[in-house]
């Protein structure tokens, strides 16, 4: 048991160091909002569930579930709303992009 619950934990803290290094990476709002939110949200899930792995009491892995499935519905949920915010504001996509798909509109092909 404890071996699983050192994997998932190695496992979280590696998606955790990968959405840092994203955030800090990738160029415009939405590709960092995706790398802030997925891998993240993972990663702490990973971690909480190696946690609550070797964890004795039952209370606590109860909450720790609870933490688990609060984070899994609220951050996707907060970061669409502030992605679509984002872009109803006007927020610049990078360069590359070609498809802007709330609008359904191409941009220009490179």
């Amino acid at each position: 048991m404890e071996t699983a619950a050192s994997l998932m934990l190695i496992a979280g803290a590696s998606f955790t160091l990968l959405a840092a290094v994203g955030l800090l990476r990738f160029k415009d709002l939405f590709a960092r909002m995706h790398a802030a939110t997925k891998p993240a949200t993972l990663g702490l899930i990973l971690i909480l569930g190696g946690t609550a792995l070797v964890m004795p009491q039952t209370g606590a892995v109860a909450k720790l579930v609870l933490v688990i499935l609060l984070q899994f519905i609220t951050a996707p949920v907060a970061a669409h709303l502030i992605g679509r915010a984002a872009f109803r504001a006007g927020a610049e996509l990078k360069p590359g992009t070609n498809l802007d798909e709330p609008s359904r509109q191409v941009r220009g092909r490179h």
